[in-house]
């Protein structure tokens, strides 16, 4: 119990502030390459409070930073991050992307980190960490997850997320998590279309909830002879706020939130944090 309430502590340290705090999302996508180390220091930079970085598994079982399926999609190898080892992903060019956009040298010529590198480089910097490993087995994950942050001495500056329940149930009591998901869109969902407050799926000292600010989905209407589907956006507003910090400890992260406008309506709700592409643009942002 102790050691939960330390880590919530040292999450909400400036969230009694009305401004919520700046999330990097994957170092900054807007601003440098992305899950990369002159990333993550640009962003730390630009006052971002807290960087958002996304892991997969290499071959040799080492968590590293990566986001896509496939390493073409934003670097100079081709295939599967489980194809390779950490030594073989550490000469990718992670910044063939950029090249053309007029970076410094500094930003350029960047190759995927290992997670320990990150921990280690910035060992008093605050983490989300997003398991998007397409191939990775969920407990395999967790537990090399577990060590490295046991390693690096990180379990109260860290906290776990992903888009796949799998590997959020899957993960070792002792890592910090958000709720799931799935869940957090479903009890969104149910209070903004039917006005229903449902009531988490378990027991826990704080609830991290992270999910879109504005996030578009598809409504399916049964009716006795076929069913009828109808385009729908499910947003976050007061009641819908209300609902979640009335069902126990409630920590609101918003994702993608890339405007000063929708910034604002989050600070208006009260949100704890904002997932931003460019924390150099929202830098501006905070009053």
């Amino acid at each position: 119990m102790r050691k939960m309430l330390s880590v919530s502590l040292l999450f909400l340290a400036s969230a009694a502030s009305a401004n919520p705090e700046i999330v990097a999302h994957r170092g900054g996508t807007a601003d440098a390459p992305e899950n990369t180390l002159p990333a993550i220091k640009l962003a730390l930079e630009n006052k971002a409070d807290i960087v958002w970085i996304t892991v997969q598994l290499s071959r040799d079982g080492v968590p590293v930073l990566y986001r896509p399926a496939d390493l073409k999609a934003l670097t100079s190898l081709q295939g599967k991050v489980s194809q390779f080892t950490a030594e073989e992903l550490a000469k990718a060019d992670a910044s063939v992307k950029w090249k053309d956009k007029g970076l410094p040298e500094s930003l350029l010529n960047a190759s995927i980190p290992t997670l320990k590198s990150v921990l280690m480089a910035w060992p008093d910097a605050r983490f989300f960490i997003d398991i998007k490993s397409p191939d990775a087995d969920p407990a395999t994950m967790g537990n090399k997850l577990l060590n490295v942050l046991k390693e690096t001495n990180s379990l109260n500056r860290v906290r776990v997320y992903s888009t796949e329940d799998r590997y959020m149930e899957a993960l070792p009591a002792d890592i910090p998590r958000f709720v799931t998901r799935s869940e957090t869109r479903t009890r969104l969902a149910t209070v903004s279309l039917s006005h229903e407050c449902l009531p988490p799926s378990q027991k826990m000292d704080d609830y991290w909830y992270g999910l879109e600010l504005n996030r578009k989905v598809e409504v399916v209407e049964k009716f006795t002879l076929g069913k009828g589907i109808s385009p729908a956006t499910l947003t976050w507003d007061k009641e819908a706020v209300d609902c979640f910090r009335s069902q126990g400890n409630a920590h609101l992260i918003f994702i993608g939130v890339n405007a000063s406008e929708d910034y604002q309506k989050a600070r208006a709700l009260g949100a704890e944090g904002v997932l931003v592409d460019s924390p150099a643009s929202a830098k501006s942002w905070v009053k």
